[in-house]
């Protein structure tokens, strides 16, 4: 028996179809895509810490002290959905003459018919907080940590792109 060199030419050709990838331009376009979808993300996270902080300030300057009355528990399941992961109240507020149904921040069960004590935000009404959270709660810095990580790494890769293509010559 003869040993013979494997072909490494296709078997067929599905009707007689060939895909031609240009590696270069697909490494491109690949990177290109990371690259804006690094800057979307930095840019949400930026808006989402923003908007995250607003949210504090205006609690804590703009917030009044209301009584909201629960209205009734659901609770949350978790994992393989055989235990309870927490509960999620509902209550009913007064604000500016106005009556208000909102979701309780939180997830510990509360008996309905209860009232608690919330801070909500006048002509922002779904922007409500427990007394305690409001307490503790600031507005942070730290929020834009990641945004900015993901801005430098932005920042760093086009830099090295464009430092690469000035030291490749015209013509390759």
């Amino acid at each position: 028996m003869v040993d013979r060199p494997i072909a490494l030419e296709p078997v067929t050709i599905l009707r007689g179809a060939r895909v031609q990838v240009d590696a270069l331009r697909a490494g491109r376009v690949i990177v290109g895509v990371c690259l804006g979808g690094l800057a979307l993300a930095a840019g949400l996270l930026f808006w989402s810490g923003a908007h995250k902080n607003a949210q504090i300030d205006a609690l804590r300057q703009h917030g009044v002290a209301v009584q909201d009355r629960v209205g009734g528990c659901l609770g949350q399941l978790g994992g393989s959905g055989s235990n309870a992961a927490g509960y999620t109240c509902t209550g009913t507020f007064s604000l500016d003459g106005q009556r208000y149904t909102e979701t309780i921040p939180g997830s510990t069960l509360l008996a309905p018919g209860a009232t608690i004590r919330i801070v909500a935000v006048p002509g922002d009404p779904p922007l409500i907080a427990t007394a305690p959270q409001v307490a503790s709660e600031r507005p942070s810095g730290s929020v834009f940590v990641l945004p900015t990580v993901f801005l430098g790494v932005l920042v760093l890769v086009l830099g090295a792109t464009v430092l690469r293509r000035q030291a490749i010559p015209p013509g390759q």
